[in-house]
């Protein structure tokens, strides 16, 4: 498989951050990987380089639990200027809430490709990457 894709991690939790991060590079799925603590750094990097196709994400991870802007107002932001992306970016809730709410409240917003319940495995991963090379 070719590492040639940008993979976004959007959480607040470090530990999960750490291993998320150990896990893409052991199994070499990314050329890039960026991180961020919440949405709003999310999307104000997004906002920089929205015709930079070369630094925006292919896939985002995006936890709906954190301060300042959830993994919900991030993607309410995220549909207003995803018209003027002209890249397709995958979007990927995770989380470990396994509340139904949640759940069904991810899969009614139509930029959200699935929702996964933490942690994420490595093999999950793989076939998340892999499903972009199509």
């Amino acid at each position: 498989m070719k590492n040639h894709f940008n993979v976004c991690i959007i959480d607040d939790d470090d530990i999960y951050q750490f291993t998320i991060v150990k896990t893409i590079k052991a199994l070499d799925l990314a050329k890039k990987i960026m991180v961020f603590s919440d949405g709003e750094q999310a999307l104000d990097f997004m906002l920089d380089n929205l015709k930079n196709n070369y630094d925006l994400p292919d896939v985002i991870f995006l936890d709906n639990n954190m301060p300042i802007m959830d993994g919900f107002q991030f993607m309410e932001e995220y549909t207003k200027v995803k018209p003027q992306i002209d890249k397709r970016i995958t979007v990927y809730m995770v989380s470990s809430s396994v509340d139904p709410v949640d759940i069904e409240r991810a899969n009614n917003v139509a930029e959200i490709n699935g929702y996964i319940i933490k942690p994420i495995k490595p093999g999950q991963l793989k076939s998340i990457i892999e499903s972009l090379e199509v």
